[in-house]
């Protein structure tokens, strides 16, 4: 990779300060606070015995989740949604993009019929908020998960995680591929990627927008591949949090 320092020293091919706080939560039965760099996101699972009607008789158990920003995460307060009375199209957006990531490393019959229910909360935002929360929200699910296996609502040989997931920005700034965008980073970045991508390499989801000139095949290679090993890197901090290391 270049040489290129970028404005907090980091090199371009390397993640933000990572941190997971397991456990964050004493009453959820799942949760993590996790940190990339300046970004701060608490996700908490809650898991409840039984699914939605559409899903009650088919033996398979429902993941979900929902993403929030706290009104002051960001240099200006913002007003909380339900103070508008709707819920703005980027908090579905996030909130979609979460659950359809969790669900792509759960076996939901294994699951059973029990739901489980993600909350990705932004204390603190520094870009990368949505990446981070999908991070975290693996932690949350998995201990979640563990919370039903003892209290006997999942089989003792059931095996509802399939594979871990974790997720990273990636942008290019000045015609130069980075990893782990921060916030003055993403601002200004020619083109802006997220990456979603299982324990095992594959993808999940790749969203890529040229914010300015259009991106060309090698520049996307350079991205993916970037992403990939940010997302290896998250993952052993995924398990070594699951581990109490």
């Amino acid at each position: 990779m270049s040489e290129i320092v970028r404005v907090d020293g980091r090199s371009t091919d390397q993640l933000r300060e990572i941190t997971i706080e397991r456990g964050w939560s004493a009453h959820a039965e799942g949760s993590a606070l996790i940190s990339f760099g300046g970004t701060k996101v608490l996700c908490t699972a809650s898991f409840t015995n039984g699914v939605p009607r559409w899903l009650t008789g088919k033996g398979k158990g429902w993941v979900t989740a929902e993403y929030s920003m706290l009104p002051r995460a960001t240099n200006s307060r913002n007003d909380r949604e339900s103070v508008k009375g709707r819920i703005g199209g980027r908090t579905h957006e996030i909130s979609r993009l979460i659950g359809r990531a969790l669900r792509a490393v759960v076996d939901t019959k294994a699951l059973g019929e029990n739901t489980i229910v993600i909350d990705c909360d932004v204390l603190q935002a520094d870009g990368g908020t949505r990446t981070a929360a999908i991070t975290g929200a693996y932690v949350a699910l998995a201990d979640a998960i563990e919370w039903g296996r003892e209290k006997k609502f999942i089989g003792k040989s059931s095996t509802p995680l399939l594979d871990s997931v974790a997720a990273v920005s990636v942008g290019i700034i000045d015609g130069e591929p980075m990893l782990d965008l921060a916030y003055v980073e993403d601002v200004r970045a020619e083109t802006d990627m997220n990456i979603v991508v299982t324990g095992r390499g594959l993808f999940v989801e790749v969203q890529g927008t040229a914010e300015g000139a259009p991106f060309d095949k090698r520049e996307l290679d350079a991205l993916l591949e970037l992403g990939l090993a940010g997302c290896a890197d998250l993952k052993g901090a995924q398990l070594a949090a699951l581990a109490g290391e």
